[in-house]
């Protein structure tokens, strides 16, 4: 049995595992060990079973921290693969144990700070870069207008959406607004309509404009619609946004721009 570790908030590593195992074809039974809320809802996890720790294990998948979110994980005698994304190498440094997992492979999902791709050498048998696919979605109905797109908290939503309307009134245009959340946010201007669509990245492909964080799977899944889609970097522990939009930002010319330094 494959345990796969998905711990964080948000859809961002249940996502991520989900592109991963439909990437490499892995087919074996595969178990999820995450806190997430959102690993009980099939349209996220493909039906995968939860477990709560990794015992049984024939291998271990540890997706994002290399040693656990907090520096909770061990080396141990189970086979180990790790996800490598984007991490403020120096807020996590400090949470390696001194006996750090040791993996078979290490699969480097996006360009990683140098520090951070020095140490996976030191505790990788091999590095491999990988470029994800996710798993076929159904066509959602199609919508017009600027679509506003996250998982996070209320008022990121929130100021996603004003962003996108700030951005609108700037330009002097008056699109349709649609948010494609988890949940309807409270305060949400009674013109801005609301989906609860998973995947919601699907929706991009008729949107005039898509608005979303900087977060690494929304990134990726946008790329086919980068001159169409503008990023709002958002402050988090680990995963550096801030980053991650401006080599965006630097690799599009005049597509995604962020409205932070």
């Amino acid at each position: 049995m494959i345990v796969c570790y998905a711990h964080g908030d948000g859809l961002g590593h249940l996502t991520r595992l989900r592109a991963f195992l439909h990437t490499v074809g892995r087919t074996d039974e595969v178990a999820l060990w995450s806190p997430s809320p959102f690993a009980a809802d099939p349209r996220v996890t493909g039906g995968l079973r939860a477990v709560p720790d990794a015992s049984g294990a024939d291998e271990l998948i540890v997706d994002a921290f290399p040693a656990g979110l907090k520096g909770e994980l061990r080396r141990t005698t189970t086979p180990a693969v790790h996800l490598a994304r984007l991490l403020r190498w120096d807020r996590y440094l400090p949470l390696l144990p001194a006996d750090p997992p040791r993996f078979g492979r290490t699969y480097v999902l996006e360009p990683l700070a140098d520090a951070h791709r020095a140490y996976l050498e030191t505790v990788s048998d091999e590095i491999v870069e990988l470029e994800l696919t996710d798993p076929p979605a159904p066509e959602p109905e199609p919508l017009t207008g600027w679509l506003i797109m996250h998982s996070g908290p209320d008022a990121e939503l929130l100021e996603l959406v004003a962003y996108a309307r700030d951005m609108a009134a700037m330009e002097g245009v008056r699109p349709r607004f649609t948010l494609a959340a988890p949940r309807r946010p409270a305060g949400l201007p009674a013109d801005v309509g609301h989906r609860a669509v998973y995947p919601a990245w699907p929706l991009a492909r008729h949107a005039d404009r898509t608005v979303t964080a900087a977060g690494f799977n929304t990134v990726r899944q946008l790329a086919p619609w980068r001159d169409r889609h503008r990023v709002l970097p958002f402050p988090r522990t680990l995963d550096d946004q801030y980053a991650r939009a401006a080599r965006l930002r630097s690799t599009s010319g005049t597509g995604p721009r962020s409205a932070r330094p």
